[in-house]
């Protein structure tokens, strides 16, 4: 008896043991997820005004039609260095790929870059990140992912932020730039609610990989039907650099992680967690752009930044129970 006691007790096979070696893997991938998210914050953040340097000089459709294909080919390298596989199983998982695509990078690509052409670098990072607070709605109408009580508080944050932030603008009326921002935030917001709600069966790699290709291919058709061409010549060597580190960095790695992020995390947790991004941008237009934030904005980006920190260091939320 006492022998089989301690087999069972030391063994890994047990419905006990599978289940708490099942938690801990689960608690490791949580941890994991939020250091990506971490380093995607870093990431998207200097991308901002890296992107604005880009825009500066080259048309946005030429612009994102460049980093477009920059990300493409780089997620195309990076797959087959690791041995990835771009399998993907059925028709219905490509018609998914495809609006995934069109939801998560080219409309909030075409968009943020129009609104950066309107408005200040800062204020757009900050403004595309109302997309926190319809990823929530839309999880919890959705997927059934029930708030925690420090997701709420961060919601709310986020809510007193953005407030702060859009009533100076919005006493005549909302600038062409705030609205694009805020519909770019939106559009990501039901890109990455549909990620999980999709819950594709593919190598999560193989499936970045075809998202930046198909967006690559419907950003190229709007470039010949409405710039016709790829406009580069007046660009110096410093947009040149800026958009090539928006491919690689901000497209291609950032779009790797993300997916990643929103696959191990809750929706509302990865969404409320990239809020970090707004605020590097902030920090990051100062320095490389030389913007001044008015004292409303320094209020609105320090709201912003809590709500942030709520998410990353608090609980995940729950899939509601029947």
């Amino acid at each position: 008896m006492t022998i089989r006691v301690r087999a069972g007790a030391e063994g890994a096979l047990t419905p006990q043991g599978q289940k708490d070696q099942a938690g801990a893997a689960s608690s490791g991938g949580d941890i994991g997820a939020r250091l990506m998210l971490v380093i995607l914050c870093l990431v998207w953040g200097i991308t901002w005004p890296v992107m604005k340097i880009a825009l500066n000089e080259i048309p946005p459709l030429s612009m994102r039609a460049a980093t477009a294909a920059i990300s493409a080919l780089t997620m195309f390298i990076i797959c087959l260095v690791r041995r990835r596989s771009f399998r993907i199983p059925d028709t219905r998982t490509w018609a998914h790929i495809f609006v995934m695509s069109l939801l998560n990078i080219v409309a909030f690509s075409l968009l943020s870059a129009y609104a950066q052409i309107a408005s200040d670098t800062s204020r757009v990072a900050v403004l595309t990140y109302t997309m926190p607070v319809w990823t929530v709605l839309l999880a919890w109408a959705t997927l059934g992912e029930r708030l925690t009580r420090v997701q709420a508080i961060a919601v709310a944050l986020s809510i007193a932020g953005l407030a702060i932030l859009i009533y100076p603008l919005a006493r005549g009326s909302l600038p062409l730039g705030t609205l694009f921002a805020i519909v770019a935030g939106l559009s990501w917001a039901a890109g990455t609610v549909y990620v999980k709600w999709a819950d594709i069966k593919a190598d999560p790699l193989g499936v970045t990989s075809w998202q930046l290709t198909f967006a690559f291919l419907v950003i190229a058709a709007f470039l010949v039907l409405f710039e016709g061409r790829l406009d580069l010549e007046a660009a110096h060597a410093g947009a040149l650099f800026a958009t090539v580190f928006t491919g690689i960095a901000g497209s291609a790695v950032a779009y790797a992680l993300w997916f990643e992020i929103v696959r191990r995390l809750p929706a509302a947790t990865a969404s409320l967690g990239a809020l970090g991004s707004p605020a590097i941008g902030v920090v990051s237009s100062i320095l490389i752009l030389g913007e001044r934030p008015t004292a409303a904005d320094a209020a609105g980006f320090a709201l912003i930044l809590a709500a942030s920190a709520c998410v990353v260091l608090g609980p995940p939320s729950q899939q509601a129970t029947a």
